[in-house]
């Protein structure tokens, strides 16, 4: 049987470390191979823009459903433009590229004369219209481990072209209270509807904000958020941590590989992260705190109890021969061993 025939029934390949620099010749190998449904490219230096090469933009592979593409430095603008042949992919690994910040919208520059009835000259704005792709909506478990990114907002970037009133717009954000579009107009988390898995270990994020804005992710359930900057904070302890994680994302039930978060442990999280914030200024509060409040109410502070066992006073060991355990010694208690002379000893002078 040819070998091109052999191929036609082939559903998982991994070409990782095989020196591919070209994507041509990538896709003319997946050309052969129609009802792939697992690819690994990995270590693969594919950073060639898969925009400037010439490659059939009609092809299409229905059935992958996994893109393994760690290390290949492939740049973001590439990863658009291969979700369009892949119209099935569910799951996704961009970990290791070196991305310092994701662009959702497709940027496209626009010079819009504006109106100078009063001026010799006419004014131009030049910015780029961006239009949201929902190419990613199919898209449940995103890797992104070892990315340099430092700002969930950056590497969710939502720059707006313009206001109703056609004036440039460059800092554009959705109340985040907001459900998605719910003002008419796209919101990055648009982009993942169906996102149920993230790894985003050892990135830089350093910032309580980047981690809320993952909530806004609605059907987000399990999250990796490892080895970041955030991290490295004394403020709180490891228990401390993962109290204010858990109520900072209200839909996530498994977090960093634990086990399912039980009702219990999300309500005594919740109490803590009310109690944390509540001494802070209301500027340094974030809008989960406000959420929490309708939920639990004001708390209480909770009390210093000090459960160390009570100092005896001390107690006369009268008898030589009596066990030591039967004096009832515990924890933090002292023995004070006081020589007395006998009678008929000689101070020498």
């Amino acid at each position: 049987m040819p070998l091109i025939a052999k191929c036609a029934g082939v559903e998982e390949l991994d070409l990782a470390k095989n020196k591919l620099n070209d994507w041509p010749e990538v896709f003319g190998i997946l050309q052969q191979m129609p009802r792939l449904k697992f690819v690994n490219l990995s270590f693969n230096v594919l950073s060639t823009p898969l925009r400037e090469v010439e490659v059939d933009r009609n092809m299409r592979w229905q059935q992958l459903k996994n893109l393994v593409l760690n290390s290949t430095y492939i740049c973001w603008e590439s990863v658009q433009d291969i979700l369009d042949h892949l119209p099935g992919l569910e799951e996704l690994h961009l970990s290791h590229n070196e991305y310092n910040n994701v662009y959702l919208y497709d940027k496209k520059t626009d010079s819009t004369p504006t109106d100078s009835e009063n001026d010799n000259h006419s004014e131009t704005c030049s910015c780029p219209s961006e239009e949201i792709g929902h190419k990613h909506s199919g898209i449940r478990i995103l890797h992104f481990t070892g990315n340099r990114i430092d700002n969930w907002e950056e590497s969710l970037e939502i720059d707006q072209e313009r206001e109703e009133g056609g004036a440039c717009n460059r800092n554009y954000e959705r109340t985040e209270s907001q459900p998605e579009s719910s003002n008419g107009r796209s919101s990055p988390h648009d982009c993942f509807r169906q996102l149920k898995v993230i790894n985003l270990n050892s990135t830089q994020l350093a910032k309580w904000n980047d981690i809320e804005r993952l909530s806004k992710f609605p059907v987000l359930e399990c999250v990796r958020v490892q080895g970041c900057p955030l991290w490295e904070s004394n403020e709180y302890t490891e228990h401390e941590r993962r109290q204010l994680l858990i109520a900072s994302l209200p839909n996530v039930t498994t977090l960093n590989g634990g086990g399912i978060i039980t009702p219990e442990e999300r309500e005594a999280s919740e109490r803590a992260f009310i109690r944390y914030y509540m001494d802070k200024p209301e500027s340094d509060r974030p809008e989960r705190y406000s959420e929490l409040i309708q939920i639990h109410g004001k708390l209480d502070p909770l009390v210093n109890v000090d459960l160390r066992p009570e100092k005896r006073g001390p107690e006369l060991m009268k008898y030589p021969s009596k066990r030591l355990y039967s004096y009832n010694i515990r924890s933090g208690d002292e023995i004070i061993i006081d020589c007395k002379k006998k009678p008929g000893d000689i101070t020498n002078k």
